[in-house]
């Protein structure tokens, strides 16, 4: 498809959500790992994950996002979510143009970015000078792509 003519698919934020929950499935599952989508309800949690003799397992929380959209949205229960065997795989899904991009960070990395990062926009002023109302809402960069396919960071060889 030539660049004027791309095609923008209408997903809603849930639908997104979903297609990176199996993007990140399928991955796994190409590097030769068990990984196992767990039910909506399933608070936390989106994949569970092993190697294929299951002596080692993780668990996995993704979050995705479209390409136009700086930073990965989290809620303020990141700050807390700093369990040993839980990771973030934050997913680009690059406007539907190339492959989606991995991002692998630990759950501790996670949880001190956000508070920090939280903290600092709470110290800033809004654009009209005002400081800013506490939110639910967290943001997750990675501008360097230092998490970028560091698939080995889930432990799982």
């Amino acid at each position: 498809m030539s660049p004027k003519k791309r095609k923008k698919y209408n997903r809603t934020n849930q639908l997104t959500g979903v297609t990176g929950e199996y993007y990140v499935a399928a991955e796994l599952s190409k590097r030769g790992y068990v990984a196992s989508i767990t039910l909506r309800n399933t608070d936390g949690i989106d994949i569970l994950a092993s190697n294929s003799d299951g002596s080692k397992a993780v668990t996995i929380q993704v979050k995705t996002k479209s390409d136009h959209i700086k930073g990965w949205a989290l809620n303020a229960k990141a700050e807390k979510s700093n369990k040993p065997k839980l990771f973030y795989i934050f997913v680009n899904l690059n406007n539907d143009q190339t492959p989606p991009d991995f991002h692998i960070v630990e759950s501790k990395v996670v949880a001190n970015f956000v508070r920090k990062g939280h903290a600092e926009w709470r110290r800033t002023l809004g654009r009209q000078g005002q400081r800013h109302n506490d939110t639910n809402m967290r943001k997750f960069t990675d501008k360097e792509c230092k998490y970028k396919d560091k698939w080995s960071t889930l432990g799982l060889e």
